[in-house]
């Protein structure tokens, strides 16, 4: 076994050389960070280091888990993440069928440079743009309510407005870009299924959804569990910058707690135990549903 695996290597040298800078980006800065979990149960003193900080168990964990503000930063992540998903995946799924379906090169072309174009805008000035646009008294928005004779709203600021605008101006960012992944499965649907669909007089919308959809159904499953696995880490920065004092009881998500308490407040430790809470509930999401789903549909991570 260890001849065959020497042959192996000799043989495919060059690919394994291809694949070490990669592998070693993983080590440096996935694995080896995993050292530092430990402080999130340690009382941590920079002065005392790592290993010298006293040991105190599970006691942040159940002072996060006891304190105020549990349950809302819970509540939000979640529903601020299942919200997205729940848009922004079908909906991705939807725009690759309609571009797959358009005949036209050069308007097909078209289509897919504009929604892609918005993934490459920055975080700061995307939100820079709804906060412009959603202004109470100079945005386009309130100007178009107000000249159909409703009142200016303070979107920015409305709590119960907060989640669909995140949601919403992501869909806009993200659709296109999204998009990629189920365009290029579709390509490698084969179109002998539909030219017979289409002598035994099958309409679009029948090909689209009887050879289209379970084509792409083993692309669509890995990518949903994917996303499964990241329920809890709704991004940051956007959040963080779309949050302001009146509308915090609905955009305080665990990841901007994490930042207030560990970076501003300097509890580091405490911060470290929150964030574990968060990547182990992620971790524990993405098994189950890679289970549900090799159950179900015999497609899987692994």
């Amino acid at each position: 076994m260890n001849r065959i695996s020497l042959k192996v290597f000799k043989r495919n040298w060059d690919l394994y050389l291809l694949i070490l800078p990669a592998l070693a980006y993983v080590i440096v800065f996935d694995y080896i960070p995993m050292y530092g979990v430990q402080i999130a149960f340690k009382d941590f003193n920079a002065v005392q280091g790592v290993w010298g900080s006293p040991w105190v168990g599970f006691q942040h964990f159940e002072r996060f888990f006891q304190g105020y503000y549990f349950e809302r930063l819970l509540t939000n992540t979640v529903l601020i993440s299942v919200y997205y998903l729940i848009v922004s995946f079908p909906l991705s799924i939807v725009f690759a069928l309609l571009i797959n379906e358009i005949r036209l090169v050069l308007f097909k072309k078209t289509v897919q440079l504009v929604t892609y174009a918005p993934h490459f805008i920055s975080t700061v000035v995307l939100v820079g743009m709804m906060a412009i646009f959603l202004s109470p008294k100079t945005g386009l928005v309130n100007q178009f309510i107000v000249w159909s004779g409703g009142s200016p709203i303070d979107f920015m600021a409305e709590p119960s407005w907060f989640k669909s605008l995140y949601v919403f101006s992501g869909v806009w960012q993200n659709i296109g870009w999204n998009s990629i992944l189920f365009i290029a499965a579709l390509a490698g649907v084969d179109p002998q299924q539909h030219e017979s669909a289409t002598l035994e007089g099958a309409s679009k919308l029948q090909r689209i959804w009887h050879i289209n959809l379970p084509g792409i159904m083993p692309t669509v499953m890995i990518l949903f569990i994917l996303q499964c696995g990241q329920i809890m880490a709704v991004g940051f920065e956007k959040v963080f910058l779309m949050q302001n004092d009146v509308n915090i009881s609905a955009s305080d998500i665990i990841s901007t707690y994490v930042y207030r308490s560990g970076v501003l407040g300097a509890q580091y430790s405490f911060s470290a135990a929150v964030g574990l809470f968060n990547s182990v509930i992620n971790f524990m999401l993405l098994i189950m549903v890679n289970r549900i789903s090799r159950r179900l549909t015999d497609t899987s991570l692994w």
